[in-house]
């Protein structure tokens, strides 16, 4: 008599263990390489587009790649699958490039000419929150540019291979998606203003992208012609009698946009302002205020200050390198030849600037090591502008026996990240600058309030109100008759503080107690006092070299 079956069940063995977490996590592998393959496509390259709604609109392009995928042979498809990853993957990076850009400096990312500011962004990150922050920063910056490089051509070719192992539920999701992509697109369908449902944002973008790096290169095409034109070059620009004699300070106020003197966030820099004009004038000097238009917002300083110097649109770094590397008449080297000493008083300057005597001819330049300073930084800036103003009373305005001078001051105290801030002291206590150790103890960190970015506006204006205040005072204590003064703005603030689609305006005044002076920009229509309203003139500031230059001396031949 047989026996019966046995139902004993065979032990599961690890392998059988493991199978459903290998399932398990090939499918969330396969979720994350699809969606990250979406949202590269539909990743928007402005912050003001940067909303939930935008990862739900359709990309034309996801449709058209997985029905490629479904009806190429093996081999072509994946060679289209590592072209299209590593063209997805540079993208998406030069979109993520273009949205700090756009988030700082208020204007898309040139990959022409942009790449040469990573290295002043990591000093102003180390300089304003300390080394340990720039360098998690570059080493942050470094890992995403890899991840979208190397993880985007992956992610795609994973996507790929699952369209292809599911061919049935692959081909009725791209006749859904085109259908609904076709629907939308003709309708005009949108699930939010300015995000319509039916999307081509990575084709456009590649073309635009295409199209900016032509213009980019003819761009630079133009400027070097524009350079190559300058009535100036070849004999000094008059005597500039109008100015014998005279100290004439140019001084440019770090981040002194519009927005700091109009709107009701700037009512503190209006006081102050308006407070300064009847001060200067009970002390005998009359002020003229307008604005000029920079070719920067929100950073990259030096490119406003060499182009209010040498008449010529510079709005980029390579133009600002082309420019240095040439002999272009500066307002400057416009007064050495006249026979001005000419100094540059840079207090934030941490290294040499060998260009500064080589292009624009000072005679002198004063960096952060040179002005004898021995307190704390604040932030960016390595000293209160009131120190940096009695340094250069004290280096260059109080010796007697000496010629007119001609001098750049860039005042860096309102330079972001606009903390900590420091406050007005007694001139005659300043000393080696040491007295401000106790100021900073007990100030706010760039970290405390970036921690809280409401607040950072608000800073912003007290960093204006400081810098305009010690300038403003600084004239009252150590101007003379013979003083003649630009107080400029070198660029708007940030878009935290100036808003997206912001002008390029900064203020300009110019300060002198001698009538002479004032009456010879009479016809500029400029306006009295210290703070320009909303009807003053408005310049492009490349405009601004020949009108001074022309104002003040001969027109040349």
């Amino acid at each position: 008599m047989r026996s019966a079956p046995s139902t004993r069940t065979r032990p599961a063995s690890p392998q059988d263990d493991e199978a459903p977490r290998r399932r398990l996590a090939a499918l969330l592998v396969d979720c994350l390489a699809l969606a990250f393959v979406w949202t590269a496509l539909v990743l928007p390259d402005t912050p003001d587009r940067l909303t939930p709604s935008a990862l739900v609109q359709v990309p034309v392009e996801a449709v058209a790649l997985a029905a490629m995928a479904l009806t190429l042979p093996r081999r072509p498809t994946r060679v289209l699958v590592w072209l299209v990853g590593v063209l997805l993957g540079l993208l998406t990076a030069l979109k993520v490039a273009g949205l700090v850009s756009v988030g700082v400096l208020g204007r898309p990312f040139d990959p022409v000419t942009d790449a040469a500011h990573l290295g002043p962004a990591v000093d102003f990150v180390s300089a304003s929150f300390g080394s340990v922050a720039a360098g998690g920063a570059a080493v942050a910056a470094v890992l995403l540019v890899v991840l979208l490089l190397v993880g985007t051509p992956l992610s795609v070719g994973r996507a790929v291979r699952l369209v292809q192992r599911r061919r049935g539920t692959s081909v009725v999701a791209v006749l859904g998606l085109t259908a609904v992509w076709s629907v939308a697109a003709v309708s005009g369908l949108g699930i939010a203003p300015r995000e319509p449902l039916a999307a081509a944002d990575t084709v456009r973008f590649a073309e635009g992208e295409v199209r900016a790096v032509s213009s980019s290169l003819a761009e630079q095409r133009r400027f070097d012609a524009a350079v190559r034109v300058d009535p100036y070059r070849r004999a000094a620009p008059g005597d500039l009698s109008a100015l014998r004699g005279k100290d004439v300070v140019l001084a440019f106020v770090e981040s002194y946009g519009r927005v700091a003197v109009q709107g009701q966030a700037s009512a503190g820099v209006q006081r102050v302002l308006d407070a300064g004009s009847r001060q200067l004038r009970a002390s005998g000097y009359a002020a003229r205020s307008a604005f000029l238009t920079s070719p920067t917002f929100g950073g990259v300083s030096w490119l406003a200050h060499s182009t209010l110097q040498s008449g010529v649109w510079v709005d980029n770094q390579s133009s600002y390198d082309r420019l240095l590397a040439g002999d272009r008449t500066s307002l400057t080297s416009a007064f050495g030849r006249a026979g001005w000493r000419t100094v540059a008083l840079l207090p934030s300057d941490r290294g040499a600037w060998p260009q500064g005597r080589a292009h624009y001819r000072f005679d002198t330049v004063y960096d952060s090591s040179s002005l004898g300073y021995a307190g704390p930084g604040f932030g960016f800036s390595m000293m209160p502008d009131q120190y940096a103003l009695q340094a250069f009373q004290r280096l260059e305005l109080a010796p007697s026996k000496r010629p007119p001078l001609m001098a750049e001051v860039d005042l860096a105290s309102s330079h972001g990240p606009w903390a900590p801030v420091p406050h007005m002291l007694a001139w005659d206590g300043l000393g080696d600058g040491s007295v401000f150790a106790g100021m900073h103890d007990g100030a706010q960190t760039a970290g405390e309030l970036w921690s809280h970015r409401d607040r950072v506006p608000a800073a912003y204006m007290a960093s204006i109100e400081y810098s305009l205040t010690a300038l403003i005072s600084f004239v009252e204590r150590y101007g003379s008759d013979s003083l003649v003064l630009v107080l400029v703005g070198d660029h708007q603030p940030a878009t935290i503080v100036s808003g997206h689609g912001g002008n390029h305006d900064v203020p300009i005044t110019l300060v002198a107690r001698d009538p002479e002076v004032i009456s010879r920009i009479s016809g500029w229509g400029w306006q009295d006092g210290l703070r320009p309203g909303a009807g003053a003139p408005v310049w492009r500031m490349d405009l601004f070299r020949d009108r001074f230059l022309g104002a003040f001396g001969k027109a040349p031949r």
